[in-house]
């Protein structure tokens, strides 16, 4: 993930330079790329979602509205910096 937010020509996805990161990130004296380290670590939602809950696991939910707006779902999550 670290590779893509740093090679990539999507302004969305760019990181944003030092001084314009998000304060409260600082503030709580976490490093710059907290939220990078995190869902390298802990994964993004579909991907927690599928290893706790998903049709593989012994609960066996699918997504359904619970998925990305994209994939049908009620889930929208606007940019934010």
């Amino acid at each position: 993930m670290r590779e893509v937010a740093e090679t990539t020509e999507n302004p969305a996805v760019q990181p944003l330079p030092r001084r314009r990161r998000l304060k409260s990130l600082e503030q709580l004296g976490l490093d710059a790329d907290a939220m990078i380290d995190m869902i390298e670590q802990v994964g993004n939602y579909g991907e927690i979602f599928a290893r706790n809950l998903g049709p593989d696991t012994p609960f066996g939910i699918e997504r359904g509205l619970n998925a990305s707006y994209v994939d049908g779902g009620l889930l929208y999550s606007p940019p934010f910096r």
